[in-house]
């Protein structure tokens, strides 16, 4: 989280700052464009506070960054990919992954995109995301000779045409290129089933569109 360096938070202070943080990405989600001084009014705190742990509005945008991309790491740890069984761990991250990404869409959208740290933790997820690839692969489910880094952005572009009408990355901002993808609104995150959800994205992964064979 980008806040000010020193000594460990108390815990009343850490809880300002989770207040502070989930206020930022509910008003920024409706409001891209709102002011330190709103964030600071949808969180009950004075604006004093907000610039006590935040130097400035980029600084408070970066720790919503970080903030995000932990709870998707988090959501991908949750689905045990090293330990359970692949096909399981993979429908379990990605039934996560899109309740996160439904709760925070500034913070992983390409608004927020500039965060270094958030960049590092996407890019660790994204390897782990390749070596679960890799279990699947070992089974046979997916064929010996694809390319998993392109099997993952197939992965990758389908969570985000769930959440966005149109391909993002699940955890992280819009690939270059791909422009702006809306950010998921309320009602959009309340309407979402994520394990049936998953369990359709999982399968057109790993199985395409085409007809299955018989039996």
């Amino acid at each position: 989280m980008n806040r000010t360096p020193g000594r460990p938070l108390r815990a009343d202070a850490e809880r300002s700052v989770r207040a502070i943080l989930a206020a930022a990405e509910r008003v920024l989600a409706e409001h891209p464009g709102a002011t330190m001084e709103q964030i600071a009014e949808a969180a009950g705190v004075t604006r004093t506070t907000v610039h006590r742990r935040f130097a400035n509005r980029q600084a408070l945008i970066d720790a919503l960054a970080v903030e995000a991309a932990a709870k998707l790491a988090e959501a991908i740890e949750d689905g045990h990919p090293e330990t359970a069984p692949p096909l399981v761990a993979l429908h379990r991250a990605t039934a996560n992954v899109l309740r996160v990404k439904a709760a925070w869409g500034f913070a992983l959208g390409p608004a927020a995109a500039g965060s270094e740290p958030a960049a590092r933790i996407h890019e660790e997820i994204a390897r782990r995301c390749v070596e679960l690839l890799g279990r699947i692969q070992e089974q046979g489910v997916i064929a010996a000779d694809a390319d998993l880094e392109w099997v993952r952005r197939v992965y990758y572009a389908l969570i985000g045409e769930v959440l966005h009408g149109e391909p993002a990355h699940p955890c992280g901002p819009s690939a270059a290129g791909t422009a702006t993808a809306e950010t998921p609104t309320a009602g959009t995150a309340a309407a979402l089933d994520p394990d049936a959800l998953a369990a359709r994205i999982v399968d057109t992964v790993l199985h395409g569109v085409g007809p299955r064979p018989a039996g």
